[in-house]
């Protein structure tokens, strides 16, 4: 193994690798963001995610960790959720039961609409 240093960046080579130039790398850093960027849910879709998990009734921990959401980002979504009437909440056995409501089912219908007409391979979302 030897270290090459070129343009002010120390990198370790192998014997079976090759050397890439900078110009090169730079092309697969962008390259490597854009695919992230693709892979990065949106907030409609996140959105459908929470009142599909909610559809029959969700503890709040249940709905983070099916909707992949941080406790902060839950907590944005849900109080978002609530004030837009597409989530209310009911309390059963002393519990917090997250629900979709009829104008929460209707955004899961239109949306579902929207990602088929757009041809979008985003998950589906069924309503019932």
């Amino acid at each position: 193994m030897r270290i090459c240093a070129s343009r002010k960046h120390t990198f370790y080579v192998s014997e079976f690798t090759s050397t890439i130039d900078l110009k090169s790398r730079k092309n697969l850093e962008r390259l490597s963001n854009l695919e992230n960027e693709r892979k990065r849910r949106n907030r409609l879709y996140i959105i459908a995610e929470i009142l599909t998990v909610a559809k029959e009734g969700s503890l709040k921990t249940q709905i983070m960790y099916r909707a992949n959401l941080s406790f902060a980002q839950l907590n944005e979504y849900l109080s978002f959720l609530i004030k837009m009437y597409l989530l209310k909440i009911q309390k059963e056995d002393g519990k917090k039961i997250y629900r979709t409501t009829t104008k929460g089912n209707k955004y899961l219908e239109k949306y579902k609409d929207i990602t088929n007409l757009l041809g979008n391979n985003e998950k589906n979302f069924e309503s019932t």
